[in-house]
């Protein structure tokens, strides 16, 4: 068996360490989930029921987020003969959709779930190659799709991100958390842990989102058996470019979660407070198909303390155990020479909060480079520009898609004194800054 460029204990320590995408090469050759394949699946899940999500081929400069996809359920042999053009004996829950003008999904599908009867398969995905121990296929997710399949360019509100490439290829569209500002982030439609952008990154419309000129993009495509590594909150676009692609990825747990989810329990507070109540313009499609159903503002204040209680109480037995030094659960120990200094080679040295470390680039680790097309037009100015610190400037206009000057309602209005809605409002009230900053003090008045 040929030996793995990374040790799993140097693999977390890279993992812990990036503060950037990267693609680890050469270190999956002996799971057997790489034979995941669409048809090895159809045969293991026989006539099992599956959602797939059903989008257009099409190249507006709007996203095609969850809210405006079709939903079939079906087999994962109707998904494989759909895409071969083959007839059933009975008929397919995707004849309605000509595989020339769509595209289909099978996304976030839980492998705990999707193989409850089959628990052995768990093994078939192992990251505790990545120095994760006892983790595999039961904390991971399932992705099968065809051309075109995508993922609206989004932000996870927790951890970070490994991601295996199964069979066919994916594009990644990635963009750093600085860049936030620049991608115009909104929370409806709203799905819990997912920070959404109102650009479609493929084709920009930069009339109406001219910072997105200035995202740094980071591009790659990732194929069978590479691993993609996603720092906490780095912007992401998925698409499948081959006629048939299946990924699994595990989200990783961070300190910084705890934080997170009080943030999370604040946007579901309010986005169901205001987007609940009987309103003219709350007739959109505002809740993400993967939600559930809409809990009470009750059940959602308890929810929130909970998180604020939770959080706080960890904070305090972090303090008194040690000292705060790594968003991580468990920071890394580099190898370190005579003089206690991290071992370095030709390799990257980043330096985070407190330790310097090498991070080992090369054959079997390539950094996701930046698009070469990127404009050296720093997303800090439009930053600037949305929080209101560069006087006597307005902010780029962020109007949606389908609204004119005369109001969402379709009152005509005078210049200047456009009507608020209530997705104006959530769109000021939940942006990342103000969601930050209104969960900071909730935190600190758990110290009083």
């Amino acid at each position: 068996m040929d030996a793995k460029p990374f040790a799993p204990e140097e693999a977390r320590e890279i993992v812990e360490s990036l503060q950037q995408p990267a693609v680890f090469l050469n270190m999956t050759h002996d799971w057997t989930g790489l034979q995941w394949t669409v048809e090895h699946l159809a045969t293991v899940l026989g006539e099992k029921m599956l959602r797939f999500r059903i989008g257009e081929q099409t190249k507006k400069n709007t996203p095609q987020f969850e809210t405006q996809c079709s939903y079939v359920e079906a087999t994962m042999w109707d998904f494989l003969c759909w895409t071969k053009g083959q007839r059933g004996a009975s008929p397919n829950p995707f004849c309605d959709y000509p595989v020339s003008e769509f595209w289909a999904y099978a996304d976030y599908k839980y492998i705990a779930v999707l193989f409850q009867d089959k628990a052995s398969m768990f093994k078939n995905i192992t990251w505790s190659d990545f120095g994760y121990p006892g983790r595999n296929g039961r904390e991971s997710t399932l992705w099968v799709g065809t051309d075109g399949a995508n993922t609206p360019c989004h932000q996870d509100s927790y951890g970070c991100n490994l991601v295996l490439q199964v069979q066919g290829r994916k594009k990644w569209h990635l963009f750093p958390p600085g860049d936030t500002a620049c991608l115009y982030p909104t929370r409806i439609p709203y799905e819990e842990s997912s920070v959404f952008s109102q650009v479609n990154v493929v084709w920009p419309d930069l009339q109406r989102f001219p910072a997105f000129s200035a995202a740094k993009r980071h591009v790659v495509t990732l194929h069978p058996g590479q691993v993609l590594f996603v720092p906490r909150h780095w912007w992401h676009y998925v698409e499948s470019v081959d006629p048939l692609t299946v990924s699994v990825n595990s989200w990783i747990e961070m300190e910084a979660d705890d934080e997170a989810r009080v943030g999370e329990a604040l946007t579901k507070t309010i986005v169901c407070a205001l987007k609940t109540t009987a309103s003219h313009d709350n007739k959109d499609e505002w809740l993400n198909p993967t939600e559930v159903e809409v809990s009470s503002h009750e059940e959602n204040l308890q929810y929130l303390s909970l998180a604020v209680q939770m959080c706080s109480k960890k904070r305090r037995e972090q303090h008194c155990s040690h000292p705060p030094s790594h968003n991580y659960i468990n920071p890394p120990s580099w190898k370190r020479d005579a003089r206690g200094h991290p071992k370095q080679s030709t390799s990257t040295t980043v330096e985070q909060e407190g330790y310097t470390s090498a991070i080992p680039f090369g054959p079997n680790l390539v950094p996701v480079a930046l698009d070469p097309d990127y404009q050296t037009t720093s997303c800090s100015f439009f930053s600037e520009l949305s929080a209101g610190v560069m006087k006597g400037m307005e902010a780029p206009s962020q109007q949606r898609a389908g609204e004119t000057d005369t109001g969402r309602d379709g009152n005509a209005e005078s210049p200047g004194h456009k009507a608020l809605s209530n997705n104006d409002l959530l769109e000021a009230l939940l942006h990342p800054k103000v969601i930050a900053l209104v969960t900071k003090l909730l935190l600190d008045r758990q110290k009083d």
